[in-house]
């Protein structure tokens, strides 16, 4: 199992915004541990056929590249979450169910890595380069507070996927 903490390593603000990313992140992590191929990809919540652990962890992974590099950097947009439309809002949790958990797992990884290196290399008062739907531009604490909502938000729902699909509580 992932060894999780929200118990910064020091007390600063940055510490405690990265400690909690990255226990949100590792939450998520841990609710996939040990789940079927064949499980990674049901989806038992009816009127959700999106809701897999797949198309969850997928969802997360892009939430986090939108908001860090085509909002904060303003990089151009591109990945599934792109092609986004009325008639399909979520295409990153579509495509998921053809991408095996491990790999899913392993990117949200990797690009995890690169967001901590990104946060611990900003001041969280830098402002985002793009604008949100306002026409406000937040700040990196902002953007990291957020996706820490986001991402135990998600959880709530990994965590029930997980019962219903294969019985596994906790994590």
């Amino acid at each position: 199992m992932t060894r999780r903490t929200d118990t910064p390593a020091t007390w600063d603000e940055r510490a405690q915004l990265a400690t909690f990313l990255d226990y949100a992140r590792d939450t998520a992590r841990a609710k996939c541990e040990g789940v079927s191929a064949e499980d990674s990809r049901k989806a038992p919540l009816p009127g959700s056929p999106l809701m897999t652990l797949c198309g969850l962890i997928s969802h997360l992974r892009w939430v986090e590249y939108y908001w860090f590099e085509v909002m904060f950097l303003g990089e151009e947009f591109a990945g599934p979450l792109a092609g986004a439309t009325d008639d399909d809002p979520d295409p990153e949790m579509r495509t998921a169910v053809d991408i095996p958990l491990p790999q899913l797992l392993t990117e949200y990884d990797e690009q995890s890595a690169r967001y901590r290196r990104l946060v611990s290399e900003h001041d969280l008062d830098s402002t985002a380069k793009r604008p949100i739907g306002d026409g406000r531009h937040v700040d990196l604490r902002w953007v990291v507070l957020h996706l820490i909502e986001e991402t135990s938000r998600h959880n709530g729902h990994l965590d029930v996927v997980r019962e219903l699909v294969d019985g596994r509580t906790g994590a």
